[in-house]
């Protein structure tokens, strides 16, 4: 991996290295296994393989990276969320008003999520021709990203080969006047800033002081021969540095006009659908036309603090058939949100401290222990899944996730423990993936509700 140099220093090297302008054919590739996609003829949705961060046979694990290190991760990213939410401003501050020749650039920069190691991943293709890289999956960002040669600044390590703007005949830089200019400050609550050839440049920074810069540009985005999205927006980076695993950038699947979602609605429908499997299997992610068989639904809140994450309302929890004490309002004290790439599922402090007392009282013979990283909830040794309470999560509208042993404890080998699954919150209650998975989740943004069904994947 090359050095990161200071974020200004990035800003000016990117302002006289603006990529060429290339122009071609749109030709993909024949249906192929390296984008790892299902094409079905017969139907308008494509599917994608989905990996868990630690799967072994992930085309970009990270199993060799400690749970530890997660769930730290995991926790800068609940606290950028919660910021974003709140509005609170970064206090990294760029002054690239001195070093740079561009517009707005006074403001700080603003972290947009936090990437982390949670995140799932799939395989996409970019350029023509089209050649397949590991991206991350995020429902909490927005502009999609991909490291770009000549990392005029530093590449973070990935699998494979870097993408190289030269090598495809689709590829186009984007001008400072264009409307996708313009919108990078909604899509990455950052301001865009413009080179010295007149080429857009955004910055996406997260709250685990991750982030990629570069030049915004178009390409054509393809899932094998049957889906190709020519004039694909996304960012061609030249400074990419962080913890984005091993791969090549991020599928941004939040609801702004810039994310992949809102790019490929029109010709698949403004829904997608996604079964997050556990460490040992694989998953799905499907954009566009579902089957609404055996989904139940809760609707999609509207909020003035993020119109681009996925608010739903929490109705209540229960324990053992039972619902954890608790007044009905604290489950709407603070806002609640899905989220694909947070861990550990975060409840209002009350909630959650209901659910851990419900939950030890379920857990009789158990021995407690003290807390492990962000869990407090912990027994000593190994719980058996059979020792394991039912815990349902039930939303406004019917909708009802009734979790599965693996859903609620994680087994912690290395210290001998078993934790409940479930941390406390104080600014944003958090569905995190822990949580979902084997599930299928649909986001029916068409529709403004999101659905869930058991046994989508294991």
């Amino acid at each position: 991996m090359e050095m990161g140099l200071p974020l200004f220093y990035a800003f000016s090297l990117l302002l006289n290295l603006a990529s060429v302008a290339f122009a071609g054919d749109n030709s993909t590739p024949p249906c192929s296994s390296q984008f790892n996609t299902k094409c079905k003829p017969d139907s308008s949705g494509l599917h994608l393989t989905l990996y868990h961060p630690r799967n072994p046979h992930s085309p970009a694990s990270i199993s060799d990276v400690h749970l530890s290190t997660i769930l730290s991760h995991d926790e800068a990213r609940v606290k950028s969320l919660a910021h974003r939410l709140s509005k609170i401003p970064s206090s990294h501050r760029t002054s690239l008003d001195h070093h740079l020749d561009m517009k707005s650039v006074s403001d700080p920069l603003t972290p947009g999520g936090s990437v982390g190691l949670g995140n799932y991943v799939t395989q996409v293709g970019i350029g023509t021709p089209a050649a397949s890289y590991v991206m991350v999956v995020d429902t909490g960002s927005s502009l999609s990203w991909i490291q770009c040669r000549p990392c005029a600044v530093s590449c973070h390590a990935q699998v494979g080969t870097v993408f190289n703007p030269k090598s495809s005949t689709s590829y186009h830089s984007i001008p400072c006047s264009a409307n996708e200019c313009t919108s990078l400050r909604s899509a990455t609550l950052n301001p865009s800033a413009c080179s010295s050839s007149n080429v857009c440049i955004y910055q996406a920074s997260y709250g685990d002081s991750s982030f990629s810069l570069g030049y915004l540009s178009k390409d054509t985005l393809s899932f094998g021969s049957n889906f190709t999205f020519p004039n694909f927006t996304y960012g061609c980076g030249q400074d990419n540095e962080g913890l984005f695993g091993k791969s090549a950038g991020l599928i941004g699947l939040a609801r702004n006009k810039l994310s992949l979602l809102s790019q490929v609605a029109p010709k698949l429908g403004y829904a997608f659908t996604y079964c997050l499997p556990t460490i040992k299997s694989t998953g799905y992610l499907s954009m566009g036309s579902y089957n609404p068989a055996g989904f139940s639904y809760t609707p999609l809140v509207s909020s003035s603090l993020d119109d681009a994450l996925y608010f739903l309302k929490l109705a209540y929890i229960s324990v053992a058939g039972k619902p954890i004490a608790v007044p009905a309002s604290s489950f709407s004290r603070i806002p609640t949100i899905m989220d694909s790439g947070t861990v550990i599922t975060r409840l209002q402090s009350d909630v959650y401290t209901a659910l851990s007392k419900a939950f030890l009282a379920a857990m009789k013979g158990h021995k407690k222990v003290v807390a492990y990283s962000i869990l407090d909830t912990c027994f000593e040794g190994k719980v058996a899944s059979t020792a394991v309470p039912t815990v349902a999560l039930a939303f406004d509208g019917g909708a009802t996730m009734n979790l599965r042993p693996e859903n609620i404890i994680i087994s912690l080998n290395s210290a001998k423990l078993t934790c409940l699954a479930f941390a406390p919150a104080t600014r944003v209650s958090i569905i995190g993936n822990t949580q979902q998975q084997t599930f299928k989740v649909v986001y029916d943004v068409a529709q403004k509700k999101i659905g869930f069904a058991s046994g989508g994947c294991r």
